[in-house]
């Protein structure tokens, strides 16, 4: 399973080790916050509300900052944006900590969130670009594994933080504290350099991205497309992740199990994110997240309805981590192999930025729902029209294992708006 890293280049390994170290941070910030608002909302008496409004509009700003930055970054270069983003959110999450109220706090959360949104897709092109093409699935999927890292790092550093500083310090301290890795990420990064296939592109004589790239006719089809994709995906996710505790609270979870269950299903993720990346290279990026897909309703499903105790609550958390969250190993070598190289991050930090802004609405739409149906039944329910988006979606995009992101570049992107065909993949081998 570790053959891919073994026998890759030294450039290979530092841009992994790069793009991981910087998703792992970028996973542990937005993960953090979720688990300082019950803090906040007691502090400074917010309602559910106005903490549901900090936590959107970074998730909508992350939109808005991943689209941008993917234009820049096929402009001017994808190391050097992928720091800047660091800087950026860094830099406004420790303004966060200085925050006096909500007012204060909502914009400093709103300006960070536009650092989040760029981490994503650009290290996922990095990564696509440096790698060798065999093992493009694998690598991309063990970055994607860093999302783990930084969730048990959040539950873990948030907790004691809590248990050791009063509460009307131990958020800001929160906050601050995502300096430190910060500064590790940079400095990771300092010799990371932009791929050749990048640099082909910028200097060659081929269009150069906008913010109207994705909707030309040219890209429209697969943009929004993929954006389905995450939709879906990221619905199914985001339902889950959300309601888990409450429902677990429901059905007589004690809090202490709770977090155990937390950290279970971020191991459970882990090992999902490195099963998923060989599956993808083994059996190929569409069949994988098809199979993926109904596993992690199916598995959706019995959690919501089983009988749970503390021992069944674990068991359940890990296979929910390892389907619906370990299937994004996947997604990141699908989607940088649907465009070229000049306009790869700009099509991609739309569609996943997108995607997951309007798939995180799903979160809402559970809390209208349940009140009428039953959280566990809307959770069910949600889930289910959640991943048939995502399978339609797929059934309408190629297959890309194995494909050379050069041949992409050399102008064969034609075939790559005809679903359901294998050809194109034959043809770039």
């Amino acid at each position: 399973m570790f053959s891919w890293y073994k026998s890759g280049t030294a450039r290979e390994k530092k841009t992994f080790w790069a793009c991981y170290a910087g998703w792992a941070l970028d996973s542990y910030d937005m993960q953090m916050f979720s688990f300082l608002l019950p803090t906040l909302m007691a502090i400074w008496g917010l309602t559910k509300g106005e903490a549901g409004i900090v936590g959107t509009s970074a998730l909508l700003s992350a939109a808005l900052g991943g689209w941008f930055a993917g234009i820049l970054s096929d402009r001017y270069g994808r190391v050097r944006i992928l720091i800047f983003t660091v800087c950026w959110f860094t830099f406004f999450g420790i303004v966060a900590g200085f925050a006096q109220n909500f007012e204060q706090l909502l914009v400093a959360r709103t300006l960070q969130g536009l650092g989040f949104g760029g981490e994503w897709a650009v290290g996922v092109a990095l990564m696509a670009e440096v790698i060798n093409p065999k093992n493009r699935g694998r690598a991309l999927g063990f970055v994607q594994s860093g999302f783990a890292l930084g969730w048990s790092g959040a539950v873990l550093i948030v907790t004691a933080i809590l248990a050791y500083v009063p509460a009307e310090y131990a958020w800001r301290v929160a906050f601050w504290v995502g300096v430190l890795p910060a500064l590790v990420v940079i400095f990771i990064r300092r010799n990371v350099k932009d791929s050749q296939a990048f640099e082909q592109a910028r200097q060659s004589k081929a269009e150069k991205a906008t913010v109207w790239t994705v909707f030309s006719k040219k890209y429209i089809r697969v943009s929004m497309l993929s954006s389905l994709l995450v939709i879906g995906l990221q619905a199914g996710c985001y339902v889950i992740l959300v309601w888990t505790p409450a429902m677990m609270a429901e059905r007589g979870i004690e809090k202490g199990s709770l977090i155990v269950t937390i950290l279970i299903m971020a191991l459970g993720s882990l090992c999902g994110f490195a099963t998923t990346a060989y599956l993808s290279d083994r059996l190929g990026r569409r069949p994988s997240l098809i199979m993926l897909s109904l596993g992690s309703w199916i598995v959706t499903v019995a959690y919501m309805f089983v009988p749970l105790n503390a021992v069944v609550a674990h068991v359940m958390g890990f296979l929910v981590g390892a389907l619906a969250i370990g299937m994004f190993a996947a997604l990141g070598p699908f989607l940088s192999e649907q465009f070229p190289t000049q306009v790869r991050t700009t099509c991609m930090g739309f569609s996943y930025n997108v995607g997951k802004s309007i798939g995180a609405l799903a979160v809402t739409g559970v809390g209208l729902l349940a009140a009428k149906f039953g959280l566990s039944q809307t959770v069910g329910g949600f889930c289910l029209v959640a991943y048939a988006l995502a399978v339609f979606a797929l059934m309408l995009l190629p297959e890309t294992k194995g494909i050379r992101l050069d041949a992409i570049d050399e102008g064969v992107d034609e075939p790559l708006l005809q679903p359901f065909s294998n050809n194109v993949v034959e043809k770039f081998k």
